[in-house]
C-alpha cells in the first residue's frame, strides 16, 4: 500500500507548507486579504510614552508664530477680511471695496465694517484697509 502525499511538495512537510503559504498570502491575495504582512510597514507607529502626539499646526504657527505686534486673532481677522477683498479692488476706495466684497459674498459684518471707511480715501493693500478699520498690523523688525 503506497502512501500518497497530501501536498505536491517533496521538500517540506505539510505543516511547513501551510506556514509558508500564510507568509505569502498577502503578496498573492493583495491588500484585501487581511492580516497581510505587506501592509504592516505602512501603519505608523504610535508615539512612545516620552514622545508627544503629532499635532496639526496652523499656517502661522508653522512659520514661527505670529507676526510681531499682532495676536493670532488679529492675524485671522485680517486674513478673513482679505478673503472678501481681492486684488482686483486694490487700489480702491470705499465704494470699490464694498462692491468687491459684495461680489465675493462677504458676510454682513464685513460689509458693515467697510461702510464705516471714509469716502474718497484710496487703499493700496488689505493691510491698509485693516488699519483704517482699527486693526493692528505687524510692526517692522529692524
Amino acid at each position: 500500500m503506497s502512501v500518497g502525499m497530501e501536498r505536491g511538495s517533496s521538500k517540506h512537510s505539510p505543516r511547513v507548507d501551510d506556514n509558508m503559504s500564510q507568509d505569502v498570502s498577502g503578496l498573492v491575495q493583495g491588500p484585501g486579504a487581511g492580516g497581510s504582512r505587506v501592509e504592516e510597514f505602512r501603519q505608523p507607529e504610535p508615539a512612545g510614552e516620552d514622545q508627544p502626539e503629532p499635532k496639526t499646526l496652523t499656517a502661522g504657527a508653522s512659520r514661527g508664530g505670529n507676526p510681531q505686534g499682532m495676536s493670532m486673532d488679529e492675524v485671522e481677522a485680517r486674513s478673513r477680511l482679505g478673503k472678501f477683498i481681492t486684488m482686483t479692488a486694490l487700489p480702491g476706495d470705499r465704494d470699490a471695496l464694498l462692491a468687491n466684497a459684495r461680489e465675493n459674498q462677504a458676510p454682513a459684518d464685513v460689509i458693515a465694517s467697510l461702510e464705516t471707511l471714509p469716502d474718497g480715501t484710496h487703499y493700496q493693500t488689505v493691510s491698509e484697509v485693516w488699519a483704517a478699520l482699527g486693526g493692528k498690523n505687524e510692526t517692522t523688525r529692524w
